[in-house]
């Protein structure tokens, strides 16, 4: 607060709960402000429930507050918990700053809500998801039977499941198998995501090198981008330069993807992932829509060969 106080700058606004006139957020600022013999001070009032308020101010805190301890989080979290048990534990734990573990944690030690009602949560995307994935698992494996043609997006957002769900069941289901996983045998845990990621080692590792295999998937991927950017039809007008832009951003070398995922921090690698399977989700839609355009015959006139996939990691 003597720092602050000593600062020759306006101080950034307080934000004030209006009805009760509590300071959410600035409550340093208004001690500072005290001390430099102000009688006012810039403000602005939050008109929400005193449950959001208290969501708001855990959330200032975290983002640029006095950092609060891991006790003091998770007392944050059971309160949090308590007023919104509605929210996803992921989405919880953004808001206090602790693993959605944690949380998991907090809510099963907690008497939140009734059982039977905690049926679904809202996540981070403000999305509704239910508990229990099986019964999305089997509305997806239904509606894929009834309309093979819908998207990812389309089966996700109906059966309240995410894309990366609706994949496994679909591909489950092509294989003749049922939607729903089978059933984990008593103790036994599931390994770690970091043994279900195949990533191609680095270059000069021995076996782990990338294969013939990857190198020819990019010397074709870039030739058929390159035979993309020579047509006018494309490259005369933004719409299409645009479209080459992105396919040229995603023709890097193994060897360069390799570097990529090695400079993310470990601390963001469920961020960089999650985002990295959303733009696969949406160059999969992409690809699903141009093939129906090639289907009902209004595709442009293109050589065969141009049907390269960008190379895998």
């Amino acid at each position: 607060m003597a720092a602050l106080a000593e600062l020759d700058v306006p101080l950034p606004p307080i934000i004030v709960h209006r009805a009760s006139m509590r300071v959410i957020d600035g409550l340093h600022r208004l001690r500072a402000a005290q001390l430099r013999g102000h009688h006012t001070i810039a403000a602005t009032f939050y008109d929400g429930t005193e449950a959001d308020a208290f969501v708001l101010a855990v959330e200032s805190n975290v983002r640029h507050g006095l950092p609060l301890s891991l006790l003091d989080r998770k007392r944050a979290a059971a309160r949090i918990i308590a007023t919104h048990p509605q929210w996803s534990d992921r989405k919880i734990a953004s808001v206090t700053g602790i693993a959605p573990g944690t949380v998991a944690d907090v809510r099963r030690s907690a008497v939140a809500g009734t059982p039977g009602e905690d049926v679904a949560r809202i996540g981070r995307d403000g999305r509704v998801r239910p508990v229990d994935i099986a019964e999305g698992r089997r509305r997806a494996g239904q509606l894929i039977a009834e309309n093979p043609d819908l998207s990812l997006r389309q089966i996700a957002r109906a059966a309240g499941i995410s894309p990366e769900t609706a994949r496994d069941v679909r591909n489950r289901l092509s294989r003749g198998e049922e939607p729903l996983l089978p059933p984990r045998p008593r103790g036994v845990r599931p390994r770690p995501r970091k043994e279900m990621l195949k990533v191609v080692p680095r270059p000069g590792h021995g076996e782990g090198r990338p294969g013939p295999a990857a190198g020819t998937a990019f010397a074709e991927g870039l030739s058929a981008v390159n035979r993309l950017k020579a047509d006018p039809a494309l490259r005369l007008n933004e719409t299409g330069r645009q479209l080459l832009r992105l396919l040229s951003v995603h023709m890097l070398p193994p060897g360069e993807w390799e570097g990529i995922i090695d400079t993310v921090p470990p601390y963001w690698s469920g961020t960089v992932a999650h985002l990295a399977r959303e733009c696969a989700h949406i160059w999969e839609e992409v690809a699903a829509r141009v093939e129906k355009n090639i289907a009902r015959g209004n595709d442009s006139p293109a050589s065969p060969a141009d049907s390269s996939a960008c190379p895998t990691m």
